[in-house]
């Protein structure tokens, strides 16, 4: 297998059923907000849930942005780690970048309220892959970690490098371990 540069995603689907204090904290904020920031797409509250809102209004589409704001807090207690997301040996995942995501939600049932947070890791250089395992690094070879690919995991970037692009980025390219190289 040729080694490739990618960028994963894990998706944090984030509902009533939550058991988390971190889910449960996202999820009332985020609640509130959409309370108070739906108003602007919902004249004389004729309308009570965010996909009649988007069909009235394409504006309301900009609720995932709005409501974002109202979670910032809980995601940056995470210090940049996936809830949920842990290599074979048990360490968290690092994240770069959230991105929220409002999924459904109702204006009279807090309940049918429902919410996404996709984590986007940094790239990675995937080595090699035994059966639902990723051999990954983050640092030329260094710092080797195993992932094992699951629900809500996600590769949302690809790229192939040839031997010569690996050999200019200090990989060794041979079927040798370093040490017997010459």
């Amino acid at each position: 297998m040729s080694k490739a540069i990618v960028k994963l995603a894990y998706r944090q689907v984030i509902n009533a059923a939550c058991k988390s204090d971190f889910e449960k904290n996202v999820l009332f904020a985020s609640y509130q907000e959409f309370l108070i920031k739906s108003q602007a797409y919902n004249p004389g509250n004729r309308l009570k849930t965010f996909d009649e809102m988007k069909n009235n209004d394409g504006r309301a589409a900009t609720l995932h942005f709005k409501l974002s704001f109202s979670v910032g807090y809980f995601i940056e207690t995470l210090k940049n780690r996936v809830p949920d997301l842990f290599d074979n040996a048990g360490n968290n995942i690092l994240f770069e970048a959230p991105r929220f995501e409002l999924i459904a939600s109702d204006i009279t049932n807090a309940d049918a309220h429902q919410v996404a947070i996709n984590y986007v890791l940094p790239e990675l250089t995937l080595l090699t892959i035994f059966g639902e395992h990723m051999v990954l690094t983050a640092n030329n070879g260094e710092d080797t970690f195993t992932l094992k690919m699951q629900d809500n995991l996600s590769i949302i970037s690809y790229k192939e490098f040839s031997p010569a692009a690996l050999a200019l980025n200090g990989f060794n390219t041979s079927n040798k371990p370093e040490k017997f190289i010459q």
